[in-house]
C-alpha cells in the first residue's frame, strides 16, 4: 500500500505540473488574447460557473472514490446508476440556468453582456460531470495514469482551442471570445472523457448494472451531499464576492471601472499565482483519500495517521518555497506567468496566510476518507459565514478591493484551524 501510495503521488505530481504548465501556457494566451477588459468580464462570469460546476455532480465522484476504494460493492453498480441519476439532474441544472442568467447580468452584476457566457455554461455542464465520475472511479482504483493522461490531454485540447478559435472570435467581439472561453470546456473535456474510456474495463455490462439499489444510494449520496454543500459554501461565497463588491463599493463611491479592474486583477492575476503550488497539494490530497478511507474503515489507526502526517509534510515542502518567493520577489514570477505586474501589493500580504491553504486540502481528503464529511462541510461554513460578513464589513468601511483579500485571508484562517483540531481529536480518541 505504502509504495502504491507513493507512485500515485508522484504520477499525479508529475501530471500537475505539466498540467499547470499548460494551464499557465493558456492563461498567458488567453490574457494576451482577450485583454484585461476581457478577463475582468471572465471573472465575473467565474464565479457562476464554479458554483455550477460545483453543483453538476453532486459531490458523487468522492464518494465513489471512497466506497470503490473500500471493495464494499461492484464498481459497475456504484457507477452506472449513480452517473445516470447525476446527468439527469444536470438538465435541471441547464434549465435554472437559462431561467436567470438575464436576471443575473442585468440586475446582480451589472454587465449586459456577459448574458451570453452564462448562458454557455450549461451545455459544459454534463461532460464535467461524465468527466469526474470516471476520475472517481479511478481513484478509487487507486489507477491514475489514465486520470493523469485525461488531464494532459484536457489542457492541451484547451490551448490548442484557445490560441485558435478564440482568437478567431476576438475579430467578431470581445463577449463572443469570451462565451467561446466558455463553450471551449465542451471539446476538452470530451477529449479526456474519450482517453478515460479507453482505459475502463471492457467488462460485460449487463442490466443488473443498471438496477437502482436504494440502500447503495443512500449510502453514496450520505456521503457526497455533505462534500457537494462543503464546495458549494466555497463556490456560494464565490458567487456572491463580485455582487456584493460591486453593489457596496458603489454604494460608498468607488466608480465601476475601479471595481471591474481590481476584480480582475486579484482573481485573475494574483489568486491564481498564489494557487500555483496547488497543483501538488491537490496530487497530495487526491492519492491520500483511497488510502486513508482503506486504512482508516479497517481500524489501522497508526497508519492513517503517518500517511496524513505524510501528506502535510510534502505540502509544506512546495508550499514554503513558494511563499517565500511570493513575499520577496512577486513580481518576478507575475512578470514570467503574466507579462505584467498588477498586484504585487495584494501579493506579498496574502502570501504568508496562504501557506495555510497548501494543506488545506489534503486535511479535507483524510477527513472525507475518514468518514467525516460532514465534519468538513462545518469548517468550510464556517469559514464561509466569515468570508462572507468580512467582506461586507470592510468594503462598507471603504477599503475598496482590500476587503476581498482580508476576507480571503479570515477564510483560510478558520477553515484550516478548524480541519486541523478535527483531524487531531478523531485520530487522538482512535489511538488513545
Amino acid at each position: 500500500m505504502k509504495n502504491k501510495f507513493i507512485k500515485s503521488t508522484i504520477i499525479l505530481i508529475i501530471g500537475g505540473l505539466i498540467t499547470k504548465v499548460l494551464g499557465m501556457i493558456i492563461k498567458i494566451v488567453l490574457t494576451r488574447t482577450i485583454g484585461t477588459e476581457g478577463i475582468s468580464e471572465y471573472m465575473l462570469v467565474l464565479p457562476t460557473f464554479n458554483l455550477f460546476i460545483t453543483l453538476c455532480n453532486l459531490g458523487v465522484p468522492i464518494a465513489i472514490t471512497k466506497l470503490i476504494s473500500e471493495k464494499k460493492n461492484s464498481s459497475k453498480r456504484i457507477v452506472i446508476p449513480t452517473t445516470i441519476i447525476v446527468l439527469l439532474y444536470d438538465f435541471i441544472l441547464i434549465f435554472i440556468i437559462l431561467f436567470i442568467a438575464k436576471y443575473l447580468a442585468n440586475n446582480l452584476l451589472h454587465k449586459n453582456s456577459i448574458y451570453y457566457p452564462l448562458i454557455a455554461i450549461g451545455s459544459t455542464l454534463p461532460f464535467i460531470t461524465l468527466s469526474s465520475i470516471i476520475k472517481g472511479y479511478f481513484f478509487g482504483k487507486e489507477k491514475v495514469f489514465p486520470i493523469t493522461l485525461s488531464n494532459i490531454i484536457e489542457q492541451i485540447a484547451r490551448l490548442l482551442l484557445t490560441t485558435t478559435v478564440v482568437a478567431k472570435m476576438m475579430n467578431h467581439s470581445l463577449i463572443a471570445a469570451v462565451t467561446t472561453v466558455v463553450l471551449i470546456n465542451i471539446i476538452s473535456e470530451g477529449a479526456s472523457i474519450i482517453i478515460l474510456l479507453f482505459f475502463l474495463p471492457k467488462d460485460k455490462i449487463t442490466k443488473e448494472d443498471f438496477h437502482r439499489d436504494n440502500k447503495l444510494l443512500r449510502e453514496i449520496f450520505g456521503i457526497s451531499i455533505p462534500n457537494t454543500m462543503a464546495r458549494l459554501i466555497g463556490s456560494i461565497t464565490y458567487f456572491f464576492e463580485p455582487i456584493i463588491l460591486t453593489n457596496i463599493l458603489k454604494y460608498v463611491g468607488y466608480n465601476s471601472e475601479y471595481i471591474t479592474t481590481t476584480y480582475g486583477v486579484i482573481n485573475g492575476y494574483v489568486y491564481p499565482l498564489l494557487l500555483l503550488p496547488s497543483f501538488f497539494t491537490l496530487a497530495i490530497s487526491s492519492a491520500i483519500l483511497p488510502v486513508v478511507s482503506n486504512s482508516y474503515s479497517n481500524k489501522n489507526y497508526s497508519y492513517t495517521k503517518k500517511k496524513i502526517k505524510e501528506a502535510i509534510f510534502f505540502s509544506m515542502i512546495v508550499g514554503i518555497p513558494a511563499t517565500l518567493i511570493f513575499i520577496f520577489i512577486p513580481s518576478i514570477p507575475l512578470k514570467l506567468v503574466y507579462n505584467t505586474t498588477l498586484g504585487t501589493e495584494y501579493i506579498k500580504v496574502t502570501a504568508p496566510f496562504f501557506l495555510l491553504h497548501y494543506i488545506q486540502a489534503p486535511l479535507t481528503s483524510s477527513l472525507n476518507g475518514m468518514g467525516y464529511s460532514k465534519t468538513a462541510m462545518k469548517g468550510t461554513l464556517y469559514g464561509g459565514i466569515i468570508k462572507i460578513l468580512s467582506l461586507v464589513i470592510f468594503s462598507l468601511l471603504k477599503m475598496g478591493l482590500w476587503s476581498l483579500i482580508i476576507s480571503t485571508i479570515l477564510n483560510v484562517i478558520v477553515v484550516t484551524i478548524h480541519h486541523i483540531y478535527y483531524v487531531k481529536k478523531y485520530l487522538s480518541t482512535k489511538i488513545g
